[in-house]
């Protein structure tokens, strides 16, 4: 009985050390005030890292979790892995809490087309989940607003996730 308190004051706490780094990161945003790093890394490390930290959860439900790396993608691309990470964590977390059976699966690969500045990598999470309707889906990508205000009852949140998604995909230079 202690253990399950325990367990969840600390699920308690990561929920709410995320809000509030949400926040955060969303002001600092907001503020112009976000600064992203320029280092070279390697984009497998942060999909296997994001899964790893997710995969429990995905366990729990008996969801599969596919990591697909093209072999053509670069091992040694320059940005911020800490923000890649985190918008895929947002991604894939949202993936697997609208997602009752089946599977969510994440896949780097190189664009087609090099720009200006280089190759460009798409990144993109699919699932099996329950969807968005239309008219659901222009509301996503507004500050503390969520799909289907019904559901977000059910399964939490805070609104913020994809929209600092979204905003530190702009900043890196995507869509």
């Amino acid at each position: 009985e202690q253990r399950d308190y325990v367990d969840t004051i600390r699920v308690s706490c990561n929920n709410l050390l995320t809000i509030i780094n949400d926040i955060l990161d969303f002001s600092k945003m907001e503020a112009g005030k976000l600064t992203l790093d320029r280092v070279a890394f390697d984009p497998r490390d942060c999909t296997d890292e994001v899964l790893a930290l997710l995969g429990p959860t995905a366990f729990e439900k008996d969801l599969e979790l596919i990591q697909l790396v093209y072999a053509d993608v670069p091992g040694r691309l320059v940005g911020d892995p800490l923000r890649l990470r985190q918008v895929l964590t947002n991604l894939v977390h949202n993936a697997i809490k609208f997602t009752p059976q089946g599977r969510v699966v994440v896949r780097v690969m190189l664009e087609d087309e090099p720009d200006a500045e280089g190759e460009t990598v798409r990144v993109s999470v699919s699932d099996t989940g329950i969807g968005l309707q239309r008219g659901d889906r222009d509301k996503l990508f507004q500050a503390f607003t969520q799909g289907d205000t019904s559901l977000s009852r059910q399964f939490g949140g805070t609104g913020l996730g994809l929209i600092i998604s979204r905003k530190l995909v702009e900043r890196m230079g995507g869509t």
